[in-house]
């Protein structure tokens, strides 16, 4: 759920009522292609960037590595199945990768095909849920950003199915794949976690709005409110 706007202007003071109607209106229009400039970054602030990613990242991994032999030993205990899940998402320029979690599902979750998960979701684990709730799955993607396949903080990556329904009511979703997927986000810090397409779209808007100020400043905003948002364990 959206949370409330003083939470939003401590973050992105830019998202006024104006500007989300403004944004309303275009999407509406299909004007995709005036919501977001290609970002652009000068060689300085890219070496920041990068850089600032893969200290980011070995931090991370180097943090969590004590815990890993615990975090296989209990997803593979309570469920059959691989210790890591492997999905194919859609990155920055359209191109495909591997996304890396924990897997917190029973391994035959998607037997019936995709679909998005949520609060009650039957196919979560015990020890599954655990993780979602703190975040914890998500952390194998330090991997994905030492590669080059993703960025610490940018726009959520999706799988092609669901890009796929979406841009046939709403094309502004392709103005994500200007950059680099993030494990992070205004939206996922904003918002959460989407149940369903109308959501998706609510999320989107935040998402686009980041791609509109695509600062460094911007970027350490969210790092801390993620920070904030994995202390209170908000996940699911």
């Amino acid at each position: 759920m959206l949370k409330d706007r003083e939470s939003i202007m401590q973050i992105a003071p830019g998202y006024t009522y104006s500007y989300e109607r403004e944004l309303d209106r275009q999407i509406l229009e299909h004007r995709s292609s005036e919501l977001v400039p290609v970002p652009v970054w000068n060689k300085a602030k890219y070496a920041i960037k990068r850089s600032s990613d893969v200290t980011m990242s070995l931090i991370g991994l180097l943090v969590i590595s004590p815990f890993i032999p615990l975090i296989y030993w209990k997803i593979k205990n309570e469920s059959p199945g691989p210790f890591i899940y492997k999905q194919e998402r859609v990155g920055e320029n359209g191109k495909t990768f591997q996304i890396l979690k924990f897997r917190t599902m029973y391994d035959d979750a998607e037997k019936n095909g995709p679909a998005l998960s949520s609060a009650t979701d039957e196919r979560v684990t015990p020890f599954g849920r655990f993780l979602r709730k703190w975040r914890i799955d998500e952390l194998p993607q330090f991997i994905n950003v030492i590669k080059g396949e993703m960025s610490v903080i940018g726009p959520r990556p999706e799988r092609q199915h669901y890009i796929n329904q979406l841009i046939k009511d709403e094309p502004a979703f392709l103005e994500l794949l200007k950059t680099k997927p993030g494990i992070t986000s205004l939206g996922q810090v904003l918002f959460g976690y989407a149940e369903n397409k109308t959501e998706m779209l609510q999320r989107l808007k935040l998402e686009l709005f980041y791609m509109r100020k695509y600062s460094l400043r911007l970027d350490i905003r969210i790092f801390f409110y993620t920070l904030r948002t994995l202390v209170k364990a908000e996940g699911k």
